[in-house]
């Protein structure tokens, strides 16, 4: 008789035990189909899925979204003077179209072509007159990424300044007829990808500080060296100009 029970009991509680996993398992599903009979059995309406509060997984950062600021201590190598050319083909190839005059930049920033530049860790953008504050995304991104390994070098409340960004086409000529070491021509200025960083300023305060200098060098050298960037050290307007490849 014991035997006979225990056959009939051991599936039992075995085939219990797969159901409430399974219940487990599908709670959602199961949750739903119940609901939707219960609202039968008191004659309301059904529940329609697209009313349901939609639960959507938090999306994991892409790999190249991930930043790992590099420790730049023991990097020894110098900055070099790439050519202009460079600069603009890179400029040419991955930036914006040749930006003519403000209502075609602004009609491109509407777009999410081009993104604003405010400050940020490890840099400053000053108000600038004779261009504005806008990069494409991936210049942006890059900016943020110098930045970031700058303060990490020089010190947290350490900061550089951004001191040019994004020039029409008609902001080149006019400066062009002011500053005789303007580009002449199209600019790599004008297609997003392009902004200048001053070497004489530093934390807000104009000042010719070679430490600073120098780190600010190492980090330009270490993107140069990722080819992240192209740069030329512009002596006679005291800063570095920065193309993002």
């Amino acid at each position: 008789m014991k035997k006979t029970t225990l056959f009939f009991v051991i599936p039992f509680f075995t085939l219990f035990s797969l159901g409430t996993l399974a219940m487990v398992s599908y709670r959602p599903a199961i949750k739903k189909q119940l609901s939707e009979t219960y609202a039968i059995l008191l004659g309301e309406p059904v529940p329609r899925l697209e009313d349901q509060p939609l639960e959507l997984p938090e999306l994991m950062p892409k790999p190249e979204d991930i930043f790992i600021v590099p420790d730049l201590n023991s990097f020894k190598a110098r900055l070099r003077k790439d050519a202009y050319s460079n600069h603009l083909s890179a400029a040419e190839k991955n930036g914006t179209e040749l930006i003519l005059d403000e209502k075609r930049l602004f009609q491109l920033v509407e777009k999410g072509t081009l993104v604003e530049v405010n400050s940020g860790k490890g840099y400053e953008v000053e108000k600038l007159t004779h261009s504005h504050p806008y990069l494409t995304p991936e210049a942006k991104k890059i900016l943020e990424q110098i930045g970031l390994t700058y303060q990490a070098l020089a010190g947290e409340e350490d900061f550089f300044t951004v001191t040019s960004g994004t020039r029409t086409i008609d902001q080149q000529k006019k400066l062009g007829r002011r500053n005789r070491n303007a580009t002449k021509g199209n600019s790599s200025h004008s297609y997003g990808l392009s902004f200048d960083i001053s070497y004489i300023r530093f934390n807000g305060e104009k000042s010719w500080d070679w430490k600073k200098q120098k780190q600010l060098e190492k980090v330009l050298s270490h993107f140069q060296k990722q080819g992240k960037i192209y740069v030329i050290k512009e002596r006679k307007q005291n800063c570095f100009h920065v193309t993002v490849r």
